[in-house]
């Protein structure tokens, strides 16, 4: 239980939770938002320490804390993306009557300087945990880069769902470069993929190596929650009441 039940707990609460904290983060008044970005840069700092000393504990509670801090990581971008400190050079809705190669571009544009943002920290977490025995936190980032590029290629080619009800006023230009179709193409490879992967990750969980097994029931259940935010895409359900707690404070105007 320790070994497996707990890592998966932990995961779904840390999922839950900072998407909800997220979330009532934004709510707050524009004003607040450069204090909150300066704290959340400390947090950064503290999460590259963790880190950089994880790597070099190869024991359950090293794993552990690679990923807590993977995920500290993960949300200054995401918090420098949506208080929209980091977003790209444009920053306006898609062109009336765009189509194809030239809306992938302009979409692109929309979200440029985040994804650069995001490759930089990938290769810092990369370059912290390279030659360290846990490398929990290089996986773990690997897996919320490709997912997030997995569901942002979904959006851009169609899904049932937008969730544009998660963004800031002031981004929800970005819904315009989203497509609503019951389903895409990507679709399927994208969950089938993360499915496999998770399978997979699933049955090293059961590793007699603890530290193994719990880095592995850490991030499958990471990317199985992943995969089941794809699935929210398409199915005709609303997930909103799973963060309305973080919701209550958001801004009704940009």
């Amino acid at each position: 239980m320790s070994t497996i039940g707990l890592p998966v707990l932990f995961a779904a609460f840390v999922w839950w939770f900072a998407t909800g904290a997220l979330l009532w983060l934004n709510g707050l008044p524009r004003t607040a938002h450069p204090w909150i970005l300066t704290a959340a840069t400390a947090g950064l700092a503290a999460s590259v320490i963790g880190v950089v000393h994880s790597a070099g504990d190869p024991t359950p509670a090293g794993a552990y804390c690679a990923f807590a801090c993977t995920i500290g990581v993960w949300a200054w971008n995401e918090i420098a993306f949506l208080m929209g400190y980091v977003t790209g050079p444009r920053r306006e809705a898609c062109g009336v009557g765009v189509r194809g190669w030239e809306r992938f571009c302009q979409a692109s544009e929309a979200v440029l300087m985040h994804e650069v943002l995001i490759a930089v920290s990938g290769l810092i977490v990369a370059f912290a945990t390279w030659s360290g025995p846990n490398r929990v936190a290089y996986w773990t980032f690997l897996i919320l880069w490709t997912m997030r590029l997995s569901a942002k290629l979904n959006l851009f080619l169609g899904v049932r769902n937008f969730g544009e009800e998660f963004l800031p006023a002031r981004m929800r230009y970005l819904a315009t470069y989203f497509a609503r179709k019951p389903m895409n193409a990507l679709f399927p490879i994208s969950v089938t993929g993360g499915t496999i992967v998770t399978a997979l990750l699933g049955m090293r969980a059961f590793s007699p190596d603890p530290t193994e097994a719990t880095g592995a029931a850490l991030m499958g259940s990471l990317l199985g929650l992943a995969v089941l935010e794809h699935w929210f895409m398409v199915l005709p359900i609303s997930t909103t009441a799973l963060w309305e707690w973080g919701m209550r404070r958001r801004e009704s105007t940009a």
